[in-house]
């Protein structure tokens, strides 16, 4: 299917930033542009502000003065929807309301030709929804932005239950013609990225409401050994807590009040006392002028060490084997299952088991549990937790074998799965039902949420590369120690590490 010719008048409604940002997007792809706005003034204030943003770009280089102007006069503000008559694609970006979103498709239809496409950016709100009721309801497809539009890569293609397949393919080709990176999705809650991300968030507020570390350990952690771009608290804090809190509430609702969405009260007693983040200035960290951000917490050890003992194969984790060899580590190997030993300590990484209930049913003398890693040879943290009981010179020489590999040690109260690598399990976990319940493609989910919300890894291909039995076992684990619904694995996931396949075989 051929994208749309860039003749084609595009018409955006709503001209806030997001509107504004998409009819960028268009004119700049080449359309003829007709950008509409109930409240007077609005459309053509937004078309200014695009003149500026440009003017911006123009003076750092990254634009050329011609290509500004050309794409200015492609922007045209209308006075009236009648004035969006000749449209060929209509894109709504106005309030998220299910009323007010039909009763707008309701007046297109009398207006727009029959070969118009109908397109709602709604993030949470149902295309099927949106269109029932509608002559044609065929012609509804969502076209979910990511803001600032502009920038962001991904564009959600959402089908309803009416939705035209072959302008569902337009649209992506289209999409791409933008520059965009498109993926088609089912008309289900939160799509792709508002409902696979929820656990990104749940997962560190959880382990902040438990006290297994501070914000600013937790955000360092999903950094600097998750290779995340941001933390939970400093994005939540980005986005705005009212914002986040709604549509968690909103996915949370969709489904029933399943426990994997459930909402969490720090963030709604944030949202009560209106610190909503950078926008009010105080969120989960403090944005007024002077104010300092909170550091990490490291534990460090003075202990001595320069050998250790490998015991068998460390799965995702051998390359820190190799990162303490470079450091100078002298390693002895043997059999073993997948632990290693330095003075009298034992290192093992998590498998979703508290250390104190591992060192209990395995037998293991002084644990210490390693966190997940991205990349071992290259992160820069590494989280740990100790089981009850261990000896201070296990702890101590465990802390300094991993210095001695140049990593920063955060000691966490002995809590399940850890901070990565319980996240990254719930990830993948959710990718696998959306995966499951055919809301899209496996290559789909992990571009979403790569090209979205700049996750370093898709969660399935990144479950794919932990192994899928080790996630499998992590998430038992977590729902044996929560004794919830939350943690409980998804049937894909069981049944492709039953069978021995990859997530992205399905």
């Amino acid at each position: 299917m051929t994208a749309l010719d860039t003749r084609t008048v595009v018409a955006v409604i709503g001209a806030g930033a997001m509107g504004a940002g998409i009819a960028q997007v268009a004119a700049q792809a080449g359309h003829p542009v007709r950008l509409y706005d109930t409240r007077e003034g609005a459309a053509a204030q937004a078309i200014a502000g695009i003149d500026r943003q440009l003017g911006r770009l123009v003076e750092k280089d990254k634009l050329d003065g011609e290509a500004r102007r050309a794409t200015v006069a492609r922007l045209q503000p209308a006075a009236s929807l009648q004035d969006l008559a000749e449209a060929g694609l209509v894109i709504e970006a106005i309030v998220e309301n299910l009323e007010v979103k039909r009763g707008l498709f309701a007046q297109l239809e009398a207006v727009c030709s029959a070969e118009c496409i109908l397109a709602s950016n709604t993030s949470s709100l149902s295309i099927t929804g949106i269109a029932a009721g509608l002559t044609h309801p065929q012609r509804v497809i969502g076209l979910h932005f990511f803001n600032p539009a502009p920038l962001m890569a991904l564009v959600e293609i959402v089908s309803g239950l009416a939705s035209d397949p072959a302008l569902a393919q337009r649209l992506y080709a289209t999409a791409q013609a933008w520059g965009k990176k498109p993926v088609h999705t089912r008309s289900t809650p939160g799509f792709i990225v508002n409902r696979v991300a929820r656990p990104f968030y749940a997962e560190s507020l959880r382990l902040l409401q438990e006290g297994a570390a501070d914000c600013a350990t937790l955000d360092a952690l999903l950094r600097d050994a998750g290779g995340f771009r941001m933390g939970a608290f400093e994005l939540t804090d980005l986005i705005g807590h009212d914002v986040n809190y709604a549509v968690t509430c909103s996915v949370f609702d969709a489904y029933y009040g399943d426990m994997r969405f459930q909402p969490s009260l720090i963030q709604k007693e944030l949202v009560d006392a209106g610190r909503l983040g950078r926008k009010s200035g105080q969120g989960f960290y403090a944005y007024h002028e002077g104010a300092e951000r909170p550091q990490p917490v490291e534990t460090h050890s003075t202990a001595c060490v320069d050998s250790c003992v490998v015991e068998g194969d460390l799965g995702i984790a051998g390359p820190l084997v190799e990162r303490l060899q470079q450091a100078g580590i002298t390693i002895t190997r043997r059999d073993g299952h997948g632990l290693l030993r330095v003075g009298d300590a034992t290192l093992a990484l998590s498998d979703g088991r508290l250390a104190s209930q591992r060192a209990r049913q395995d037998g293991l003398h002084n644990l210490v549990l390693i966190d997940l890693a991205l990349d071992y040879q290259r992160a820069e943290r590494l989280a740990i937790s100790c089981a009850a009981g261990i000896s201070p010179q296990a702890r101590q020489q465990a802390i300094a074998l991993l210095q001695r590999a140049g990593l920063k040690v955060s000691l966490l109260s002995d809590t399940p799965a850890l901070v990565v690598l319980r996240t990254v399990a719930m990830l993948a976990n959710e990718g696998c039902d959306a995966l499951l319940h055919g809301v899209a493609s496996a290559a789909d989910i992990d571009l979403a949420l790569c090209a979205g919300v700049n996750y370093p890894r898709g969660p399935l291909a990144w479950a794919d590369a932990i192994g899928l039995e080790p996630v499998l076992k992590t998430l038992e684990n977590l729902q044996a120690a929560y004794g919830e619904a939350r943690y409980r694995p998804s049937l894909l996931l069981r049944r492709c590490a039953e069978q021995g396949s990859t997530l992205h075989d399905h």
